[in-house]
Order: structure tokens, then C-alpha cells, then sequence
């Protein structure tokens, strides 16, 4: 265990994911503590704060990834939020949907686009709550 690196990993989380990513996290540790632990200290302990690529960066190819997979909706939810917080533009992201349909194939591409869009839409939400 690293606790400078956990430290590092929850102070990433909370920027890079906000309350999601930390809630996220904070449910995953009252059942898979060690899990938890590790996603927090090597991804977001170590492998984010390596020099060589900027957040936004690793956000995009994070979406191209999980879109790839196709078999992660919620991860991707999270990282599609995650990617507007550190400065995609909603046109980016559904640049790189568009993209991977070429690479993971139009349904994978069309299963991403249909998250994306809900992403979009609960923010467009809120925003009209707050606008209230």
C-alpha cells in the first residue's frame, strides 16, 4: 500500500470523476476494499499523473476504449461525464463515437452514442433546474 498515492488517486477522482467518481469509489470500498484501493492508487495514483498525455487526453482514449469494449455502460457513463469535466467538448465526444464506429463497429458505436446522449441530457436537465 501507497498512501501517498491513494492520496494523490482520491484527490484525481474528485477532480477528474467529482461526487460521482467519488461515490462510486466509496460504495466499491465497502465491498471490494482491495479493489478500490487499487484502482485509486495505480490509475489515479500513478498512471494519471504521468507526464505525456493531459486528462483530456486520457479521457478520450478512455471513451474510444470502453466504447470499444461495448460491455461497459456504467464506466462509460462515468468517464463521458469525466470527459466534459476535463474540457471535451460535447462535439469531441461524439467525434470519437463516430470514430470507433469505424474500429468497434456501428452498434457498439450506436450502444455509446445512446449513453452519450443520456449523459447530455441529464445535464441539460439540471441545468434548466438550476436555471429555475
Amino acid at each position: 500500500m501507497n498512501d501517498e498515492k491513494y492520496t494523490v488517486g482520491a484527490a484525481n477522482i474528485g477532480n477528474i470523476h467529482s461526487d460521482l467518481g467519488q461515490n462510486v469509489m466509496a460504495h466499491l470500498k465497502e465491498v471490494a476494499p482491495d479493489l478500490a484501493r487499487y484502482i485509486t492508487e495505480f490509475f489515479y495514483g500513478e498512471i494519471c499523473t504521468r507526464p505525456g498525455l493531459d486528462m483530456k487526453s486520457r479521457e478520450i482514449a478512455t471513451l474510444a476504449a470502453l466504447t470499444t469494449l461495448g460491455n461497459a455502460p456504467l464506466q462509460l457513463r462515468a468517464h463521458v461525464y469525466a470527459a466534459l469535466n476535463c474540457g471535451c467538448t460535447r462535439e469531441e465526444i461524439m467525434e470519437v463515437m463516430l470514430q470507433m464506429s469505424v474500429y468497434a463497429g456501428v452498434p457498439a458505436a450506436m450502444n455509446a452514442v445512446f449513453i452519450v446522449t443520456e449523459v447530455f441530457q441529464d445535464l441539460d436537465r439540471r441545468a434548466n433546474e438550476e436555471g429555475r
